[in-house]
């Protein structure tokens, strides 16, 4: 649906130049959630804004549909544009205008008649949970509000593709996944393909089926939020996902030995990946090993059908029970330490 081509953006401000995009290539498919991804200058609004060219690239190609958007003259790219939706961190609603008169203003634009300006506002305030906000301003509205608005408004052209950019960056984390919600379900109800970037995991998982990361100017990587989360090497990626050592129990900490010894039991952090579930691993160790052990801590969260995260376990079989265990994590790719003996 939408193909990114060897984009590339450079900004001239006086005598120097900054290189914002460096051949960029993306393809997002009809009706996924994809999220990019980045810290701070990463590259990633000026991304967003180049797909429906807001931004024009220096070189490269914006094809969407099969048309190639950086061909199309100033009338015809108009005309494109209206089936594209976008949603800013800010609102950007008129303070002069009410709810009802905000959503309507992309269709008074287009000169569609009252009546079906009507009709559609209101399904649309529907959609987004402010049917009895319609004729309210936008200085009572709380921030939530503003941004469901402003979705509302994004979707009155009934658009195939919607770009946010920092949508929920400037809501607290309540609200930030009440919107999140709404995007997912009008992704599934509509069929809306949705581009957003980001700077919160939080935000990525929360939605995204598909991830892209940035970091100046360039794409890293880009996968399934799996492959996404399972790459550890990627420095980038590191600092966006939990990769710190689980802390010991105090009252167990003190009678850690860094050797093993006997009637000591080791303790073993475990880092799940997408091939094996929390049950899975523990009905290994119990059930087919034969295998005690005590759960001390777990620090797990769940993508689609896949957990991600930590377990802290204490293995109490004998020694060679134990180090199959340990085996069985190495075999199958599955990052193990063991952290001492209690």
């Amino acid at each position: 649906m939408i193909d990114i081509r060897n984009i590339s953006k450079t900004f001239h401000q006086k005598k120097q130049s900054f290189k914002a995009l460096d051949n960029i290539s993306l393809e997002v498919m009809q009706g996924d959630i994809v999220g990019i991804i980045g810290f701070s200058g990463a590259g990633k609004s000026t991304l967003i804004r180049t797909v429906n060219l807001l931004e024009r690239p220096d070189q490269g190609k914006i094809v969407i549909n099969g048309k190639d958007f950086t061909a199309l003259n100033s009338k015809q790219l108009a005309k494109e544009r209206k089936k594209i939706g976008m949603i800013f961190q800010h609102f950007n609603l008129l303070s002069s205008r009410t709810v009802f008169e905000n959503v309507a203003l992309p269709l008074e634009l287009d000169h569609v008649n009252k009546d079906k300006i009507r009709e559609k506002v209101n399904e649309l305030l529907k959609i987004v949970g402010l049917e009895d906000k319609a004729h309210d301003y936008p200085k009572s509205l709380s921030g939530g509000q503003k941004q469901r608005v402003a979705i509302a408004r994004a979707l009155a052209n009934d658009p195939y593709l919607l770009l946010c950019d920092e949508a929920t960056s400037a809501l607290d984390p309540a609200t930030t996944q009440s919107i999140l919600q709404l995007l997912r379900d009008i992704n599934q109800r509509l069929g809306i393909t949705i581009l957003l970037i980001t700077h919160e995991m939080e935000v990525i998982k929360a939605i995204c089926h598909h991830v892209a990361v940035i970091d100046k100017g360039k794409l890293l990587t880009k996968g399934t939020l799996s492959e996404i989360i399972s790459d550890k090497e990627n420095p980038v990626i590191r600092q966006f996902i939990n990769t710190d050592i689980m802390t010991i129990p105090q009252e167990l900490n003190k009678k850690i030995e860094k050797e093993p010894r006997e009637g000591l039991f080791p303790l073993v952090e475990i880092e799940l990946n997408e091939n094996i579930s929390v049950e899975k691993l523990l009905s290994k160790i119990y059930d087919e090993y034969k295998i005690p052990y005590k759960l001390l801590k777990a620090d797990v969260e769940y993508l689609g059908s896949s957990s991600f995260g930590k377990l802290l376990l204490q293995l109490q079989g004998e020694a060679d029970e134990n180090q199959k265990a340990i085996y069985f994590f190495n075999q199958n790719n599955i990052q193990n330490t063991v952290r001492g003996y209690a």
